[in-house]
């Protein structure tokens, strides 16, 4: 009951915080005397839905009243998977959601964001979008959908927890795991857990209940608020230097309708897209700060931090390579974003893959 609890007065302290924020302060200060949109992102409360809102408060000084930005949290106007039709259809005019959730309209967008395995550093990303061509290929995609793709903003690495030490990847075998599912699920199914798709909300009290054993989420910060140290007594990592081997760069986006973003000015539009590389990094080291904050509470209630070891990295990497080819050949755009990324991967600046990884393997371009 204690748990229970605990748990329930950090839900109503994430909720507490997330409309403190959309109180009137934000809502206010966004009635400029020119244009104003409606933007929702997907976080709920906590450090990410604050970051959000206090960088559109200062959209409308920044333009001198031409644009102002008036922000909303998860759900507040329309739930989590209703965000892209809420933009292409003027309900909300853009949207901040974690990139992921594209691949339902659009299956290139697995490779718009992190996967097992793949590019595993922010800067990595950075390379693909802006040097490599990626972000000229997902505003294509999402073009032909009515949206203009901005550009990516980064989050961190989720992160595993358990009940049971996790010291290679051969003790996720026969584990009750939860996942997001997607290429995710697939390749620790293929390495002998037993995945289950389970919404955030659900996860606490499955793993209370002993129906799950391991469970992803986000990280540290947001998972403490959540309580799952008192359910949980060990964080699975990767090896020192790579938090997560499943999804280390967990990218979110900023996202605007099409016809919002036509009726911009040539400046306002490239205000809106340099814009985006603030809030970028200025979310990005927000939530590593309370990153940091949390690993001392997580240390402080007894919690294991046990790390895999490069050999289980190379050992993941051989299972995830030909998952990754089954994804790439879904379609001709996820195989050209796909091939751009094995490129980089395979070159002098990267090594992650080399050539008998993929010896035998075709990607359908």
């Amino acid at each position: 009951m204690k748990n229970l609890t605990t748990r329930r007065h950090a839900l109503r302290t994430l909720a507490a915080a997330g409309a403190a924020s959309l109180a009137a302060p934000h809502i206010a200060s966004a009635q400029a005397n020119g244009t104003t949109w409606k933007i929702q992102t997907s976080w709920p409360g906590g450090v990410g839905l604050q970051t959000f809102k206090d960088w559109c408060a200062t959209i409308q000084e920044k333009t001198g009243g031409e644009l102002a930005f008036q922000p909303f949290g998860a759900n507040d106007v329309v739930g989590d998977f209703q965000l892209y039709d809420a933009v292409k259809n003027g309900v909300l005019d853009a949207v901040n959601p974690f990139t992921i959730y594209v691949q339902g309209i659009i299956p290139a967008g697995v490779f718009l964001t992190s996967y097992p395995l793949g590019l595993r550093n922010p800067h990595e990303f950075d390379v693909f979008y802006y040097g490599l061509g990626g972000l000229e290929m997902a505003r294509e995609l999402y073009a032909a959908q009515g949206m203009y793709f901005v550009g990516p903003i980064h989050h961190g690495p989720n992160i595993i927890h358990s009940k049971v030490p996790i010291r290679s990847i051969d003790d996720f075998r026969g584990r009750k795991m939860r996942l997001p599912g997607g290429m995710v699920a697939d390749v620790f199914g293929e390495i002998g857990a037993e995945t289950t798709v389970l919404p955030g909300s659900e996860i606490f009290p499955a793993l209370e209940k002993g129906t799950i054993d391991v469970a992803d989420y986000v990280g540290p910060a947001v998972n403490y608020a959540l309580g799952f140290s008192q359910v949980t007594s060990y964080i699975s990592m990767g090896p020192p230097g790579m938090m997560s081997l499943y999804q280390p760069v967990d990218i979110m986006d900023i996202t605007v309708g099409m016809d919002a973003w036509n009726k911009l000015s040539p400046e306002m539009k490239q205000f809106v897209e340099m814009e985006t590389h603030v809030y970028s990094d200025m979310h990005h080291a927000a939530i590593q700060k309370a990153d940091q904050e949390a690993w001392a509470k997580f240390e402080a209630d007894g919690t294991e931090v046990t790390r895999l070891s490069q050999d289980d990295v190379e050992l993941m990497t051989e299972v995830a390579v030909p998952i990754w080819f089954k994804y790439a050949n879904r379609d001709k755009d996820s195989a050209r974003i796909f091939k751009t990324q094995l490129d980089y991967m395979m070159s002098g600046s990267l090594g992650y893959v080399t050539p008998d990884l993929v010896d035998g393997l075709e990607l359908k371009l």
